[in-house]
């Protein structure tokens, strides 16, 4: 009864092609989003900044890239965890020699430079497909890894093998540094990942997101159709590497603060985020969300329950959370494949009939 289109006429083009057509997703749109600027920041604390809301958006956004790629395109990558590590060297190489250089510009910097590597290794997409393409860009994960590691100009020869990130401000604010004030550092995440969400809305909705869907369903037919194969996955795998990573600027110099090739940017990352996006539904910018908050939310609730409600000790309580978390995700898998994204599209549905039966 409250979720209806009924009545909500659309007169001119733009207002059919709105991102929200229906007026009830453009008002919840716009009280989450009031809530998480206007509300949240007042109930900020060390533990909800950094065990929930900067993993929850910082991963959001790498699941976002990894779904443009995987589920918009079509081509399978399991190089995520090293291209978020393209991103944050590159900020550290840009914050600490271009130490006047804005720190929005260093993310969207950073974001372009994982663009062109990402690319490079997206050049055997138009050969290979499917299982073998997986295994060129896990070869990409462990290749990226070590070269973090051997070649020291990255972390400026660091002995350590580590790489800590300057302070700097935006507005008069610290967001990045030992001293960096939470609200800001909550704002900023929120802000940047909000603007690629809706950028990333408006390109699968537009021309190139129907060219990736395209390929994703028959490449044969589609090059048929004249879609240039090559072009179309370069741009998807560009896309999602920029967003990728400025996830990964974003992870290392405002959440972490300091980084370290193998145990940050290993490949557990990549298939962490690639979890995101299986979980969350494939092909939507919604299950990007749906996923992150999933596997970052899950692990500390059953971390409170093995530990506080059960009692188990430290070491015990994270073997058992890996263990239910992996039969989890099967169980998951097998009850609907379609990931939290289509369990929300069904509830929608519902919604629209109630309170008649289907």
């Amino acid at each position: 009864m409250f979720y209806r289109e009924a009545g909500q006429f659309k007169t001119t083009y733009a207002a059919d092609q709105a991102i929200f057509p229906i007026r009830q997703d453009r008002i919840a749109m716009f009280i989450i989003l009031g809530i998480a600027f206007l509300v949240v920041p007042f109930t900020l604390n060390d533990f909800r900044l950094n065990a929930i809301w900067l993993p929850f958006l910082i991963y959001s956004l790498a699941a976002l890239g990894l779904n443009i790629l995987t589920g918009y395109c079509g081509q399978v990558s399991l190089g995520t965890g090293a291209f978020m590590g393209v991103g944050a060297y590159a900020a550290f190489k840009l914050m600490t020699a271009f130490p006047e250089l804005n720190v929005v510009v260093v993310f969207l910097a950073s974001g372009l430079v994982t663009a062109a590597v990402g690319m490079i290794f997206g050049l055997p997409s138009l050969r290979i497909k499917g299982f073998y393409l997986a295994v060129a860009t896990l070869a990409a994960q462990f290749f990226l890894v070590w070269l973090f590691y051997k070649w020291g100009w990255l972390r400026n020869y660091s002995n350590t093998g580590q790489i800590n990130t300057p302070s700097r401000e935006i507005f008069g604010f610290l967001v990045t540094g030992p001293r960096a004030n939470d609200v800001a550092k909550y704002l900023l995440t929120l802000s940047v990942v909000t603007v690629l969400a809706l950028a990333a809305k408006n390109m699968a909705r537009g021309r190139l997101g129907r060219s990736w869907m395209a390929i994703r369903d028959m490449d044969i037919a589609a090059e048929l159709m004249g879609i240039r194969p090559l072009q179309t996955k370069l741009s998807a795998f560009g896309v999602s590497s920029f967003y990728v990573g400025v996830a990964g600027a974003m992870l290392f110099s405002i959440w972490l603060g300091a980084a370290e090739a193998g145990e940050t940017f290993g490949v557990q990352a990549s298939f962490n985020v690639l979890f995101m996006v299986i979980i969350g539904g494939l092909g939507t910018i919604l299950g990007s969300f749906l996923g992150a908050a999933f596997l970052v939310l899950l692990p500390l609730f059953l971390r409170l329950v093995f530990i506080d409600g059960l009692g188990m000790s430290a070491v015990h309580a994270q073997h058992t959370q890996i263990v239910v978390l992996g039969v989890l995700i099967i169980l998951f898998l097998i009850l609907e494949p379609h990931g939290l994204a289509r369990l929300w599209q069904i509830v929608k549905e519902k919604l629209r009939l109630w309170p008649y039966p289907h």
